[in-house]
């Protein structure tokens, strides 16, 4: 007997949770954002597309679908399996990111805010998350490459 396929959502913190952590209160992080010549409004509104980006992803799988979901900063502590599809909901860069941690699997890009990301790896709308999870889209590999300095740190590509 196979087990279904389990949908592995990777996001990142939003920037208004992150000033959040570091500030504690919206007042703090309005005061904060003002000092900067930034809106409160406009980091809000970023976080509101997210989160529903993220609510439309994770209403997209099919109900006899496994899911998991994991935040950027785990995944280096995150143990994807082979039956595993990975839908990244964020930017080109999360997208790499993750291709590090992936072998076989497929990576599927969501972007949040395509006016104001354009990417190459995450071209479609959380709204099309449900059609492509339940058909077989053409898929695009990609090269990952790695590059070992003198001093042992490790680089990587993706292409």
């Amino acid at each position: 007997m196979s087990t279904a396929p389990r949908v592995v959502v990777v996001h990142r913190a939003t920037e208004l949770e992150e000033l959040l952590a570091r500030h504690g209160t919206r007042g703090q992080v309005d005061f904060f954002l003002r000092t900067r010549g930034r809106d409160l409004a406009d980091v809000e509104a970023r976080h509101v597309a997210q989160q529903a980006a993220l609510a439309a992803v994770q209403s997209a799988v099919p109900m006899d679908w496994r899911r998991g979901r994991v935040e950027r900063g785990d995944l280096d502590r995150f143990l994807f399996g082979p039956e595993d599809v990975v839908v990244v909901v964020g930017q080109d860069g999360l997208v790499a990111n993750v291709a590090k941690y992936v072998d076989a699997q497929p990576v599927l890009g969501i972007d949040t805010d395509p006016a104001r990301n354009p990417g190459v790896l995450v071209r479609f709308p959380p709204e099309a998350a449900g059609d492509l999870l339940r058909s077989a889209p053409r898929l695009e590999l990609r090269t990952m490459v790695e590059a070992v300095a003198d001093d042992g740190q490790h680089l990587r590509a993706l292409n």
